[in-house]
């Protein structure tokens, strides 16, 4: 059980907040009237009271002035799964992602010589809309019995990221994922740069915490062609027996398919693996390897045996919310 301390918002993203003793939340937008709003994934920010106390042991900052929307004592944010849930009376909040990059010009660090908020703040999305005040009790949610699995799609194209070539297979392997029950999180067109790709798969992997990215793109011997090696550039274990079968499926199809670099590897508890460049053979490639992935995603996430326990509220109240995620309706077990 934890406690807002604080609210504090802004109309303009990068600027310190300010201090404000109710708002109200609404699921198209986050915070009504503050700039960090929107139909995204990070529409509110949370920041534990105890770290910027433990801040302020060095300088002291009012509430606010890191950027963040909600100051909750009684949680470790950062301890917690993507995907925990809050009740705030009748709001209900979702995390989406720990941490964030920090830029050098943020009038934040400028202002206060460090941020916190790229390694201690979270984010979460609005599930429920309702008004909160300084002063409530905030509950962390007992986790849903079954949800979906989560994905992220990223397209390697440099002439796509022009705007030159229109990305047919990113949409398709979306298309694919979604018949499959997978709930696809976030989707990029990125250039064939290396270091743009590696950022992307590290945010996603420990910030937002998927199951799954599949890239597609830049496996090939092209001089640009470098998906495989930023892939294994962020790699905590290898997963080759994924990326050898769909090889050894594509030479059924065509001898070229020798000529594939793709990579599979674990990081965290993230499967990554990278995919063709074309339409025909990403449908060839990912109608082979999909029927395995499910299991293998689970196994690398812990989810195939006993679920991890969460210190939740022990109240009858918290266990029956009704809640419209994205599409798909959850039901806590009762």
């Amino acid at each position: 059980m934890g406690k807002i301390l604080a609210i504090c918002t802004s109309p303009k993203r990068g600027t310190v907040k300010t201090e404000v003793p109710s708002a109200v939340l609404t699921p198209e937008w986050g915070i009504v009237s503050d700039a960090h709003g929107g139909n995204w994934h990070r529409q509110v920010s949370l920041l534990s009271a105890e770290k910027i106390e433990a801040f302020r042991k060095k300088i002291w900052v009012d509430y606010g002035a890191f950027g963040e929307n909600l100051v909750i004592e009684g949680f470790d944010f950062r301890s917690l799964p993507v995907t925990s849930r809050f009740a705030i009376g009748d709001v209900v909040l979702e995390m989406t992602q720990i941490g964030k990059e920090c830029h050098n010009d943020c009038v934040i660090k400028q202002q206060t010589g460090e941020c916190i908020m790229p390694r201690e703040g979270v984010f979460a999305r609005v599930l429920r809309g309702g008004e909160i005040r300084v002063g409530d009790e905030v509950t962390l949610l007992p986790p849903l019995e079954d949800p979906p699995l989560r994905a992220a799609v990223i397209t390697l194209s440099d002439k796509g990221s022009r705007g030159e070539r229109e990305d047919k297979s990113g949409p398709l392997i979306v298309e694919m994922l979604t018949a499959a029950g997978y709930v696809v999180e976030e989707t990029m067109l990125l250039p064939d740069e290396a270091k743009a790709l590696k950022a992307q798969l590290i945010r996603l992997a420990d910030g937002r915490q998927v199951n799954l990215i599949l890239t597609t793109g830049g496996t090939g011997f092209s001089p640009r062609d470098i998906t495989p090696e930023a892939t294994y550039a962020v790699a905590d274990r290898n997963a080759p027996g994924i990326a050898e079968a769909m090889r050894y499926h594509s030479l059924s199809i065509t001898p070229r398919g020798m000529l594939s670099r793709a990579a599979s590897i674990l990081r965290g508890k993230t499967l990554i693996v990278n995919l063709p460049g074309s339409p025909k053979a990403v449908k060839e490639n990912l109608e082979y390897i999909l029927p395995s992935l499910e299991h293998s995603v689970r196994i690398a996430a812990g989810l195939d045996g006993e679920r991890a326990q969460v210190n939740c509220c022990p109240a009858p109240a918290c266990w029956g919310v009704d809640i419209n995620y994205e599409g798909f309706f959850y039901k806590s077990k009762e």
